[in-house]
């Protein structure tokens, strides 16, 4: 085969010398295509593969670990929490608007593909420097369009976006961050899973037709950005929320019968993924009839029908003599659906153009063997350099709070949140604008659901390892503010190009961060994704794994608030601040570095710090919680005080003045209700309790720190919508 076009499907010579062993002769363009994308490191992992092994995926809440389209968890009385994270980076950052509303898509599909109605939705974005004079304005076009397409698909499907967090740095400059959650709820003995067996079987197309769009999506994201990527647009997908609205409605009507074996959302690489990995997954083979999929424009080939990313599609597994039954539901929501194959036994996917056979390839060695790379690793050179940095506070306590909060990562993202439906369903009890975790009820059980999602990428660039480790804390501590019990993740592992060895070197490093972490706190792994690749020019964005937390409170009622009231009768630190300014936004907004070294997270303190949490509440103790996070106790108590319409006044006691904008982790800051049953009640743990004070109507006092009420929530609540225009 000619040089050039295996080049093209980005194979290498030593990937193109196992497609000739196990194929047995050269391939054929349809082959190679698919081979290719099943390949590609979007697909296969080729090159995360050997670093994912090992990640705690058990407890007895987990139904469904990472392997099947989304995770499942038992959260009681029958009832199972399926979800998972996905990123759509490159998508996004070519075409916004349509990037981001088939991440929106996508996810949802993995989702309700389970069995489960999806019923609520995250999302983590990271956007480049909106005031830089050259490339800003493309910043600001780049965070509408985006949060255009997640609102505009969210909100069509009726699935409320409950919340989410959002960050800017240099470093996404040329590869924004796009990552998308979605949950679902269904009974236990309703899970379906997808599985192609049963010799005979037919193999059932639904959903929207098969156009060119997206072709080559997962090749595309397989591969760093250069200045000839402006002509990838072709290869974003076009999604219609509408065609998935009727789809999910259909699907959860067929998964009330007992029709099927099995069944695949079509995601990157569209029909043959699909194929091959329920095929895959069964031992079994499969025939498909490629000229019997419904298309929607003419004269297309073997090859774009099995490379299209078209939206909205979905494969069953039917079972035989159920053909027609099916059809017909899928006819009644509007949507196309047609025999398109069979499951054989032969170990093979055979596809056919006409009654011709065009494609013969064997399906293991493509879907549960491909390729493993070993790549060189080493710990990257500026490590060295950055180690040293010690951060000195310049100027008055003051103006540097005041200059935090006024910076895009701190202020608030009503922006942002107010464009998305957060209370469709009747279910959210908390969204966005509450800072923290979110929250909804779970009618069938009478549970309350919490979820949080986290990445602090100055802290996994100044430290990988614990940083990582940092975010599958952070995302557990929100959860236990909200009175629910931290249960299990799901993880978006964004990284730069595997190729440059101390990229994956903090790849590795990130890995090893969250199996600690969720093997310390027992929050198993049970979804995920990996995005490479995430380099312009080359140069990489810093490590971004993304945690997505779930846990559950089997009381509804107990849902604990993240800022104060008038119940507030004192306001506590729980936790050590331990003079932590690595990675810290402080240094990076005044003397624009991210250095330092990071301290180990001590595990068993985190969690004490969550049991005490849940304890707390459960006996009425807490008016709120809040993790303390970026900027410190000062942003933390600046963000309750604004969100509360309440000032405080506040003294931390701190040996430096510094330390109320440094970022020790394991810390949280509480209302409590009654100080004397509180204080009791804490003599129990071992944890640091300090009081800090008590509210004020006015101004927000801390240290030497005052500012009116009005001008903080100004501050606050203005800013980000300034910056934008």
């Amino acid at each position: 085969m000619d040089k050039e076009i295996i080049k093209q499907h980005k194979i290498s010579d030593e990937e193109y010398q196992e497609i000739l062993n196990i194929l047995g002769k050269e391939p054929n363009l349809l082959e190679l295509g698919v081979i290719s994308a099943m390949w590609s490191e979007h697909c296969s992992y080729k090159s995360s593969k050997k670093y994912l092994n090992g990640f705690p995926t058990k407890a007895p809440w987990v139904i469904q670990g990472p392997g099947e389209n989304a995770g499942v968890i038992d959260i009681g009385k029958g009832m199972a929490a399926v979800f998972k994270v996905e990123s759509h980076n490159h998508p996004s950052f070519i075409e916004p608007f349509a990037g981001a509303a088939t991440g929106v898509g996508g996810i949802l599909r993995d989702v309700f593909t389970m069995g489960a109605r999806v019923v609520a939705s995250l999302n983590s974005l990271k956007f480049g420097n909106i005031h830089d004079k050259k490339l800003g304005k493309h910043q600001k076009y780049l965070v509408k369009g985006v949060v255009n397409g997640i609102s505009h698909y969210g909100n069509c499907m009726g699935v409320p976006t409950i919340g989410g967090e959002c960050a800017f740095d240099e470093c996404f400059n040329g590869n924004i961050l796009v990552n998308a959650f979605a949950l679902g709820t269904c009974k236990i003995e309703d899970i379906f899973y997808a599985k192609a067996e049963g010799v005979g079987n037919p193999v059932i197309y639904v959903g929207s037709k098969t156009g060119r769009d997206g072709l080559g999506g997962a090749v595309m994201a397989s591969d760093s950005f250069n200045e000839s990527s402006k002509s990838l647009r072709p290869t974003v997908q076009i999604g219609d929320p509408f065609a998935e609205k009727l789809l999910m409605e259909a699907c959860l009507e067929l998964f009330k019968t007992d029709y099927i074996v099995g069944i695949q959302d079509m995601g990157a690489a569209g029909l043959t993924s699909s194929s091959f990995e329920m095929a895959g997954r069964s031992g079994s083979g499969m025939k498909l009839f490629l000229d019997k999929t419904p298309m929607r424009e003419e004269g297309m080939t073997p090859y774009e029908l099995m490379l299209s990313e078209s939206q909205e599609r979905m494969l069953i597994c039917a079972k035989q003599g159920c053909e027609d039954k099916i059809i017909e539901i899928f006819n009644k929501w509007g949507l196309d659906a047609a025999i398109i194959g069979e499951v054989t036994n032969t170990g093979k996917m055979e596809l056919f153009w006409h009654d011709e056979l065009v494609g013969l390839i064997p399906i293991e060695p493509l879907s549960e063997k491909a390729p493993i790379l070993n790549r060189p690793t080493s710990q990257p050179k500026y490590l060295d350099e950055i180690k040293d940095y010690k951060f000195t506070l310049q100027i008055s306590t003051q103006e540097a709070f005041e200059k935090l909060l006024a910076n895009e990562n701190i202020s608030n993202k009503a922006y942002i949140y107010e464009q998305f439906d957060s209370s469709v369903q009747t279910n959210t009890l908390k969204s966005d604008g509450n800072l923290g975790a979110s929250s909804i009820r779970v009618k069938e059980n009478n549970c309350l659901l919490s979820m949080a999602i986290e990445c602090n990428s100055r802290l996994n660039y100044v430290n990988p390892k614990i940083g990582a480790a940092a975010a599958v804390a952070s995302a557990g501590r929100k959860i236990a503010c909200s009175g629910a019990k931290p249960l299990a993740i799901s993880d978006c592992l964004n990284y730069g190009n595997p190729q440059n060895p101390e990229v994956m070197w903090q790849f590795a490093q990130g890995c090893e961060g969250i199996k600690q972490a969720c093997k310390e706190l027992n929050t198993p792994v049970v979804s995920g994704n990996v995005s490479l690749y995430n380099e312009t020019d080359g140069v990489s964005i810093f490590p971004s794994p993304t945690i997505a937390c779930v846990g559950v409170n089997e009381n509804v009622n107990k849902i604990l608030k993240s800022f104060f009231s008038k119940e507030t009768q004192a306001i506590y630190l729980i936790g050590k601040t331990k003079g932590n300014f690595g990675g810290s936004l402080i240094s990076k907004i005044l003397d624009q570095k991210v250095a330092g070294i990071l301290e180990e997270i001590d595990f068993k303190e985190e969690l004490e710090l969550w049991d005490f949490l849940l304890k707390a509440n459960e006996y009425n103790l807490l008016d709120c919680a809040n993790s303390v996070g970026i900027g410190g106790i000062a942003m933390t108590l600046a963000k309750m005080s604004a969100k509360s319409s309440l000032g405080i006044q506040t003294k931390s006691n701190f040996s430096e003045k510094s330390y109320i904008f440094e970022e020790s982790p394991t810390r949280v800051i509480i209302g409590v209700k009654n100080e004397e049953e509180f204080t009791k009640f804490a003599q129990n743990f071992k944890l640091q309790f300090s009081k800090l004070g008590v509210i004020n109507e006015n101004d927000f006092i801390l240290d030497d720190i005052k500012i009116s009420l009005e001008k903080l929530q100004n501050l606050y609540f203005k800013k980000f919508e300034e910056y934008l225009g």
